[in-house]
């Protein structure tokens, strides 16, 4: 399905605080461990993945080290994203950025609006993107619909990350989801700021929705439209958001678009590898490299 290229999925979760994976994980079975990752990624064909610490956790403190151990469990196979919660004050953000500090494994920083009360724009976050600019790292950013009922979708909205992405033209700032529903929103943030990306993780329902096959239909329209409003490819990142969806739906999903093969490769895996600084991809295997 996917020739020779060697995919790169931008978006996966795996944490002991995720909530109720029997019911939110794609299938109930699925085998939520690094093990378990590994194995569907190698079934799926992909090669590397970022993964991204969850918000679920007590502290992002207790967080990060999870994902740390976790990604070193991976031999080399997942990359490290962390996050922050400016809600909780500027000493907070100055601690968990001494913890970063500490993190030279750290591939890129990860913001929740939505799932907290604040925008992606909220001064509170400066300090943030600053660091992520000092050391080079990609900011991505929650945008569209939450999976939890009690966020607020008012701060997820993908203008609202305009302003952050014009005062800090020099970091690359991903737009998680597309900004679905607003897919179009997103593509003209995108299309506007050269220093955006958007990844096409998240976009669709559990598959026990008794609609799921049209709306896999209705979201690859939607997405191909995205695409071409925002006029190039080159900053179009895959992502599965696993383990809401199965890596295979999620591949499928992209690998399937009305696009040059080219511009199909660069979303599945050459602008991941550009952005994250990944190496080409190697031979094929199983479990950790």
């Amino acid at each position: 399905m996917t020739g020779a290229v060697s995919p790169v999925d931008t978006h996966l979760h795996l944490s002991r605080w995720w909530p109720d994976i029997r019911s939110t994980g794609y299938r109930a079975d699925l085998d939520f461990t690094v093990k378990g990752l590994l194995h569907e990624m190698d079934a799926a064909g992909i090669d590397r993945g970022i993964l991204i610490q969850v918000n679920d956790a007590p502290t992002v403190r207790e967080g990060l080290v999870e994902a740390r151990g976790l990604v070193a469990d991976s031999g080399g196979r997942l990359r490290l994203v962390s996050t922050v919660d400016p809600t909780e004050g500027p000493e907070a953000v100055a601690a968990q950025i001494a913890l970063w500090d500490g993190t030279p494994e750290l591939a890129g920083i990860k913001l929740f609006p939505g799932y907290r009360p604040f925008y992606p724009h909220d001064p509170r976050l400066d300090p943030v993107y600053e660091y992520a600019l000092r050391r080079k790292l990609p900011v991505l950013i929650h945008t569209g619909d939450t999976m939890d009922t009690k966020g607020l979708v008012k701060y997820a909205r993908p203008v609202e990350v305009d302003e952050v992405a014009v005062r800090f033209r020099e970091v690359p700032i991903v737009l998680c989801h597309f900004g679905n529903p607003w897919v179009d929103e997103a593509a003209e943030v995108v299309y506007k700021n050269p220093n955006v990306y958007a990844d096409t993780s998240g976009l669709l329902a559990h598959p026990s929705h008794p609609l799921f096959e049209r709306m896999v239909e209705l979201c690859r329209r939607r997405l191909l439209e995205g695409i071409l409003m925002v006029g190039s490819a080159e900053r179009i990142l895959y992502g599965s958001d696993w383990p809401l969806l199965d890596l295979k739906v999620a591949l499928e999903l992209v690998s399937s678009l009305d696009l040059p093969e080219r511009d199909r490769a660069a979303i599945l895996g050459g602008n991941a590898r550009r952005l994250f600084g990944l190496p080409d991809a190697g031979p094929a295997r199983t479990g950790p490299s």
